[in-house]
């Protein structure tokens, strides 16, 4: 049974990894994910539990990690309003909106720097060092009462308490300024590194904001209603207006307008919606009013599987976000035993000089808190996600969008995928009878067809065909379909399909997708289809072959076809499989997947493609026009089918582990290089501060950039 819950008043993201773990070790959970900027536990129950004793467990856990922090549902986080959530009295070092929030708070703080500056600029004195020392007390109360009240819960290692002792050894020591400066830096250096993750977080959920509020449902009684789309059901007419967004699903059915689609799919040229149109839920009305006829409901709409796909993302971790969990719960007991070793070993060892040395060790527990890393590595990901979804790239995963650092061969799907998908009959060629009868016993065949070639042999001509005449319809997919037709055997699908029904096919192979028909074991006739490749294709398969990746191409076309396609394409003729099943592309994937040596993605778009989407490294499928179940079993979803997003997907892997990697070195490597200038004596508490803090900004900063920036140039 799976779980979720409102996180209040989690302030800390190195408290977050340390709940995460407390709960992973809970028998009765599984799948558990912790998430900072989401502010969402999700977890799946493995045993029933009553809801209340549950609850009251998890937030025991989360009070005593960060006191103040707990759990509750969605519904009853509605009733409290976000000043509820600023007034409570939080009791972490890292609650900064909550504690430099409030009026009072930067009141006190302001007080305590201007006293700093202050007793600066006097000369050495008794009244020097009172003024320091209120400043240190004023700026640093909130986290000398905290670290008192973790001691009694037990916490001894967290940044209360650690900047308590260093900051008390410096006062111990006699340098009140450096005690005084390094508390007030501390706290300013929280406040913006609250502010970076504040705003990427906001730029975040701006993405999100395509969930529309309301729908104008049209009464059969010419009234219009406003209602919430959730409660709109399928087939009622709804009224959109210029300005307003397509609240779900549908096809316009009075009117024309011009809608913006780019929160949906990236693309940012607007398209024109006409009568018979299909509209998705999230677009934006520029100019025209339209009425819509509702063909999905709210919970199955476009808009929300987007969201659905996005907040969910965040609970399938990569290994790097949970390496530096892990890497988390040992990197500050292991500095504060170095603090101690150099604080007590070194002088007792070395020259007996405690004073000396214990000045040194307070440099370490500065620097303890792996903040900068719990912060910004996940923040890498999110953020990433987050990009990709406003360019139309739905990652389902930050596990996905790691995979995607290491792809050698991409496989690709051709209808609908490199194709259009929009088949149109190009020629009828009848052995006996008239072309019209042959296109009746065609039409028969394909009338409950959901096959791009089937609604395009149902689409060409005037020719009609009544439901009740049909008595008997078996579909083979892949081979193709027999009906019983006014008492007539018919049989439509591929050459493979009938001769596999004893009836022989001397006529040559031609190019392109053909069709053939017989009647009453008697072949009749064949009809031509052709389809378009899209724009972005060629383009898109010679970038990936120019960055030395092998590209395939699945399809079940007969092989002169599917060798024209490859001439068309750019693809090498030997890495085209043509004649192939739904089942033959498994095992064809899996000869492929032998072959490579890093990753495969696999780029499909229908029904057909679920099992081979779902075997790959990489799942992509087509989000516009793919089948429902293609997209749930894919891992990455492309929201305008264009395959171009393909490229930008990769690129998009490569710049997240870039960052990644960046600020993983850059934050151990300031932390390391401060411990040993701190050691040497070079280094003093105000660089440690910037170790701490400052790099923790600078990490944060650098992973929402990824938001901004353009990832294909």
């Amino acid at each position: 049974m799976k779980k979720e819950y409102d996180i209040i008043n989690l302030h800390c993201g190195g408290c977050a990894s340390k709940i995460q773990y407390e709960l992973d070790r809970l028998e009765n959970l599984k799948d558990v994910n912790v998430d900072f900027y989401t502010k969402k536990l999700k977890f799946t129950l493995i045993n029933n539990q009553d809801e209340s004793e549950l609850l009251q467990k998890l937030n025991e856990i989360a009070d005593k990690v960060e006191p103040g922090t707990y759990f509750q549902s969605t519904s009853s986080q509605e009733k409290f309003t976000e000043e509820n959530d600023h007034n409570h009295v939080h009791s972490h070092g890292h609650s900064h909106s909550g504690e430099l929030g409030s009026k009072l708070d930067l009141i006190i703080l302001t007080v305590g720097v201007t006293l700093f500056v202050v007793g600066l600029t006097l000369p050495k004195s008794l009244q020097k060092d009172i003024i320091l020392i209120i400043a240190y007390g004023l700026s640093g109360y909130d986290i000398l009462f905290n670290a008192l009240k973790n001691i009694k819960r037990g916490k001894v290692l967290d940044e209360n308490f650690l900047m308590g002792i260093a900051t008390v050894g410096a006062l111990g020591l006699g340098d009140f300024g450096e005690a005084a400066g390094v508390m007030i830096f501390y706290k300013i250096g929280e406040f913006f590194q609250d502010m970076a993750v504040n705003n990427s977080k906001k730029s975040i959920e701006k993405l999100m904001s395509i969930k529309p509020e309301f729908a104008n449902l049209k009464n059969k009684n010419g009234t219009v209603e406003t209602v919430n789309p959730s409660k709109v059901n399928i087939g009622d007419i709804l009224i959109v207006k210029p300005g307003e967004k397509v609240p779900l699903d549908g096809t316009v059915v009075v009117g024309s307008t011009t809608l913006d689609k780019s929160a949906l799919t990236g693309e940012s040229v607007p398209v024109v919606s006409e009568v018979g149109d299909e509209v998705l839920s999230g677009s934006i009305n520029i100019d025209g009013t339209i009425e819509i006829k509702v063909t999905r409901l709210y919970s199955d709409s476009t808009v929300n599987k987007i969201i659905e796909m996005v907040q969910s993302a965040g609970s399938k971790k990569a290994h790097a976000e949970k390496f530096i969990t892990k890497f988390a719960r040992y990197y500050t007991p292991i500095v504060v035993f170095l603090a101690v070793s150099i604080g007590l070993g070194l002088p007792l060892l070395y020259d007996g000089n405690f004073k000396l040395w214990f000045s040194r060790a307070l440099i370490f527990l500065v620097i303890s808190c792996p903040c900068a890393l719990v912060l910004s590595v996940p923040l890498t990901f999110f953020s990433s996600i987050g990009k990709g979804s406003k360019d139309g790239i739905l990652i389902k995963g930050g596990n996905y969008l790691e995979r995607l650092k290491n792809i050698d061969t991409v496989v690709f799907d051709k209808t609908g995928t490199l194709t259009k998908g929009s088949f149109k009959v190009t020629k009828i060629e009848c052995l006996s009878g008239t072309e019209r009868e042959l296109l009746e016993y065609a039409k028969a065949g394909e009338f409950y067809s959901n096959h791009p070639i089937g609604k395009a042999i149902l689409e060409y001509g005037d020719v009609n065909i009544f439901e009740w005449e049909i008595q008997g319809h078996n579909e083979k997919a892949g081979y193709g379909v027999n009906a019983l037709y006014n008492g007539k055997e018919i049989l439509v699908g591929s050459k493979r399909f009938l001769e596999g029904h004893d009836i022989e096919i001397e006529l040559d192979e031609s190019f392109g997708t053909v069709v053939y028909i017989a009647v009453d074991s008697k072949l009749i006739g064949r009809i031509f289809v052709e389809d378009e490749i899209k724009e972005s294709s060629k383009k898109t398969i010679e970038e990936l072959m120019g960055q030395g990746i092998s590209v395939y191409m699945l399809t079940g076309d007969n092989k002169k076809t599917g060798l024209h396609m490859a001439n068309l394409l750019g693809i090498d003729a030997d890495k085209i499989c043509t004649n192939l099943l739904p089942q033959d592309k498994v095992s064809k994937l899996e000869e492929i997947k032998l072959k490579s040596k890093k990753g495969t993605i696999f780029v499909g778009d229908g029904i057909n493609d679920a099992p081979v989407l779902a075997m790959a490294d990489v799942g992509i499928s087509m989000g516009k026009i793919g089948s429902d179940i293609a997209i749930e079993s894919s891992d990455i979803v492309l929201m305008n089918d264009d395959p171009y997003k393909v490229i930008e997907a990769l690129e998009l892997g490569k710049k997240n582990n870039q960052v990644v990697l960046e600020n993983v070195g850059f934050a151990l490597g300031v932390k390391v290089v401060v411990m040993v200038l701190g050691v040497l004596g070079i280094a003093n508490l105000w660089l440690a501060i910037f170790a701490d803090v400052g790099v923790s900004v600078l990490a944060v900063l650098n992973a929402s950039k990824i938001l901004k920036q353009k990832i294909v140039k």
